[in-house]
């Protein structure tokens, strides 16, 4: 199954104590998920910079609460992306036996598409048969 939407994302740096030269920032995140997706989101990213133009990383944990296509619930998806000299890869998936209530044994991976500053998703799903 697919689910299909746009989001709105804030990101807000976590404060730091100042001591630290570490190239690694951590930042909270929120989300309005709206489509077939239809909540928000709260999560904590960890991301890299790289003394190369184009190249960085990120990995992240994000709890989604929402109804999709008529099921509501939380889940937690787990993010994994780099950016090779502009070139990126990207890796969202549901953590396993995170979902909860009517969202439990949810599946998936999520695809997050950036057009003209707007962020969209595409959310490849499965919930077991008693759903």
């Amino acid at each position: 199954m697919h689910a299909k939407g746009m989001f709105d994302v804030k990101v807000t740096p976590v404060a730091s104590d100042g001591k630290s030269d570490s190239p690694i920032t951590r930042m909270s995140i929120e989300k309005q998920f709206h489509g077939d997706l239809e909540g928000s989101s709260k999560g904590e990213m960890l991301s890299a910079g790289s003394p190369v133009k184009g190249s960085a990383g990120y990995v992240a944990m994000e709890q989604v609460s929402g109804t999709i296509h008529g099921h509501t619930g939380t889940f937690i998806l787990q993010h994994n992306a780099v950016m090779d000299r502009g070139k990126p890869s990207l890796s969202i998936a549901v953590v396993p036996d995170s979902a909860t209530d009517g969202l439990a044994g949810l599946k998936g991976t999520m695809n997050i598409i950036i057009n003209e500053g707007k962020h969209s998703y595409d959310f490849e799903y499965s919930l077991p048969e008693n759903h």
